[in-house]
């Protein structure tokens, strides 16, 4: 009686009611909380639905970007039409040229540094919040080692990435352009040696840290089985073209992340990976616009033969380059790591 009773006891303990853990993603900032899809069942129509959603946000400053290039390219090409005249002394005509370019772009460049500071900043405080949760879900499937593993190493690159633009890479754009446009106004070519090396250690100081980091993942999925050829094949290609951010490495970096993405169901994730999108994407359209609107009046401005002028503006279009390179590589790898989660939690 006593074995029966102990066996009854034992069984009762078995059919107590377990209930799962439930992890739900943090919210993005609220301005960027707008901007989330309605739907979320698929990846592709979300991610769309944010892409138009930022551009019709984006519209107002498109015509004030617009604008600011057709007065760069009225400023070249009075330069250009006084230099021809003569008794004209040249040397004037580029410091006041180059001061005039100056009160055009400096302003607008200001704002887009500040804006990349602060959407790096934005990213790496949701990838603070976000990394976390996945965290406890892969772990809570089994994979506490390789929870572990991509835990700690995306806190420590996403904690050093943001710390190398906020302290250093961020005041080296001022830098770049401070030099830039003494070496318009001077023609002095020391100037223009130490602009070149100030964009060379912002470059190579970017792509640095991603090799490290891909390097990383790589060996994380070697051990742990939790990173896929998809998402590596992402972060080589971000690091291939970091700076600027645009044109194939978004294209392609894009296609790696949504096929990844697109065969998940995990809505936790999934929700990750819309959030991040709903961060960059205003910044990141304004910023690219700004530099491509540059690039293109730059190889107008030099048709009028006004080297320093059209040199000057495409400096400035680097920087906006440098900008989106920045914010970009902060963005990938938040999603590189959310999508190897992902793939860890099946």
């Amino acid at each position: 009686m006593r074995k029966i009773l102990i066996l009854m006891a034992f069984l009762g303990m078995l059919i107590l009611p377990v209930s799962a853990m439930e992890f739900t993603a943090p919210a993005p900032p609220p301005e960027s909380e707008e901007l989330m899809p309605a739907q979320q069942e698929s990846f592709g129509q979300g991610l769309w639905q944010i892409l138009q959603d930022g551009i019709r946000k984006f519209r107002p400053e498109l015509v004030t970007a617009a604008g600011s290039c057709l007065g760069l390219i009225a400023v070249v090409l009075l330069a250009s039409l006084l230099n021809g005249m003569p008794g004209n002394s040249k040397n004037v005509i580029r410091l006041v040229s180059t001061i005039a370019i100056g009160v055009l772009l400096l302003g607008q460049a200001d704002t887009m540094i500040r804006l990349c500071a602060k959407t790096v900043q934005e990213l790496s405080e949701y990838g603070k919040l976000l990394l976390p949760v996945i965290t406890g879900a892969l772990a809570a499937q089994g994979g506490r080692t390789g929870a572990t593993a991509l835990y700690a190493g995306t806190t420590v690159f996403n904690t050093l990435l943001t710390s190398l633009i906020g302290n250093l890479l961020v005041p080296m754009v001022y830098i770049f352009l401070a030099l830039s446009l003494a070496n318009a106004a001077t023609g002095e070519t020391i100037l223009k040696k130490m602009r070149d090396f100030v964009k060379w250690l912002m470059t190579w100081s970017l792509k640095t840290l991603l090799y490290v980091f891909t390097g990383y993942m790589g060996i994380t999925g070697v051990i742990t089985g939790t990173a896929d050829a998809a998402a590596v094949k992402a972060a080589k290609l971000t690091i291939s073209g970091v700076v600027p951010v645009v044109g194939g490495i978004l294209s392609d970096a894009s296609e790696a992340v949504v096929v990844s993405a697109g065969v998940m169901k995990n809505a936790v994730g999934i929700y990750g990976l819309f959030a991040i999108a709903t961060i960059l994407i205003s910044p990141f359209l304004q910023m690219g616009v700004q530099y491509l609107m540059l690039k293109l009046t730059a190889v107008l401005c030099g048709v009028f033969g006004v080297k320093e002028a059209s040199e000057l503006i495409e400096n400035f279009s680097s920087a906006m380059g440098l900008l989106l390179g920045m914010v970009g590589t902060v963005c990938f790898l938040l999603l590189i790591s959310t999508i190897c989660f992902m793939k860890g939690m099946g």
